[in-house]
């Protein structure tokens, strides 16, 4: 060590020079990386894929708002907003209904509702289906699948008959199964489960402002979504409503949650749902949450019925044009076809992944292929908020025109 330094490390004391010292005598082997050393690219890309969707320029100005702190009064009045925003769109008066950061909203419900031991009834027709029996069963829950085919759904006698024979705690069923592109009916549901003393859990993620849902008129007693699909905003955030029967649920537990992070009753309070001093849970995703406001009051402006409209008028222009390509829906039943994603059967002779990538090289629009069980046998195309246009329905048909023509076709 050089006397300078030597003498100046002394003189900060043992302990510190000792610290001193230790930095010497390393050196900085992992150089800065070149990539990070240049600007940030992102491509102009047209989302078309079954979520997250393109952000609506309302969104994304909220994005490049400064931060504030995660527990000052006016985050709070945005917290509030968003709760407000949330009874709207689910059409409840739940005062248990909050926003959860991340992707975790399916397992905030079922490590909330589900003690070890109870009765679990899985609807699984898709991929959501198969998480929740997977998630159920890591909670400790005796889990009951009613397995479909993709395409299918679950008809009021064929539910009940589920409950007569597990007299399950909790039913899920998925209301817009994005893996297949099927809309589950959800009138008389809820009132099934309640005869059985049984609560209704609703996955709404795909469906949320596309296609009419009623939480509170149709008894459902917990219902969720996301950000990122027809609000047209970040992923990262989810939307979530408690029934007073979830709730009571919740509060009687004979044991505590497995996930501290996903509580509910800590969550309650942090989104003053439990009219009590509000405590730190955890810091939120500010910017993620200023997102979510503004997709919610995009859809509060447009009014629900306008938003509806909008997705079913898109979703029969899309299907005309489909077929006009001589492609097959993947869902045969149009009453049981979701309108914010279609599904199509991939054509005889193409492998999907070179249509996807057709379209994302020579076009820069995004469809995907199936996912979960659904894989490898359909084509999936978003129309999402405020992506449902006839001009984007006319975009990829005609770039699924060309993509057809162009890419390889095996003979059969």
């Amino acid at each position: 060590m050089l006397p300078a330094l030597a003498k100046a490390t002394a003189a900060l004391g043992p302990r510190v020079a000792g610290r001193v010292r230790t930095m010497a005598s390393h050196q900085l082997r992992v150089p800065p990386p070149q990539r990070l050393l240049g600007p940030l690219s992102v491509p102009s890309r047209l989302l078309l894929g079954p979520g997250p969707s393109n952000l609506a320029p309302r969104v994304l100005a909220a994005g490049g708002l400064q931060m504030i702190g995660h527990m000052h009064k006016e985050m709070y009045q945005i917290m509030d907003e968003i709760k407000q925003g949330i009874q709207y769109v689910f059409q409840t008066r739940n005062p248990l209904t909050l926003a959860i950061s991340g992707h975790c909203v399916l397992e905030a419900a079922l490590c909330n509702l589900l003690e070890p031991g109870d009765s679990f009834l899985v609807g699984v027709n898709g991929i959501w289906g198969q998480r929740a029996v997977e998630i159920g069963e890591r909670v400790g829950a005796h889990v009951h699948p009613m397995v479909k085919e993709p395409g299918s759904h679950y008809t009021l006698q064929e539910v009940e008959e589920g409950l007569a024979k597990h007299k399950p705690v909790l039913l899920f069923l998925t209301h817009g199964e994005s893996s297949s592109g099927v809309l589950q009916p959800l009138d008389g549901y809820g009132e099934l489960c309640h005869r059985y003393r049984c609560l209704l859990l609703v996955d709404a993620v795909a469906s949320l402002g596309g296609v009419p849902i009623f939480m509170d008129q149709q008894g459902i007693d917990v219902l969720y979504s996301g950000s990122q699909k027809v609000l047209n905003a970040p992923p990262g955030t989810a939307l979530i409503s408690f029934s007073e029967e979830a709730k009571k649920k919740i509060y009687s537990r004979k044991t505590k949650p497995v996930s501290f992070y996903l509580d509910i009753k800590w969550l309650a309070n942090f989104w003053g749902c439990d009219d009590q001093p509000r405590m730190y849970h955890h810091t939120t995703p500010v910017i993620g949450l200023y997102a979510l406001r503004e997709g919610l009051a995009l859809i509060a402006e447009k009014g629900l019925e306008t938003s509806w409209r909008q997705h079913r008028e898109a979703m029969t222009h899309l299907h005309e044009r489909l077929q006009g390509l001589g492609l097959q829906l993947f869902v045969k039943d149009p009453a049981l076809r979701l309108p914010t994603v279609t599904t199509v059967a991939v054509p005889a002779g193409y492998d999907w992944r070179d249509i996807v990538s057709y379209l994302i090289d020579h076009f820069n629009i995004e469809v995907t292929g199936g996912l979960g069980p659904s894989l490898g046998k359909v084509l999936r195309i978003g129309l999402l908020g405020c992506n449902a246009t006839r001009e984007n329905v006319d975009r990829v048909s005609d770039a699924l025109r060309e993509a057809l023509q162009h890419c390889p076709r095996s003979k059969l």
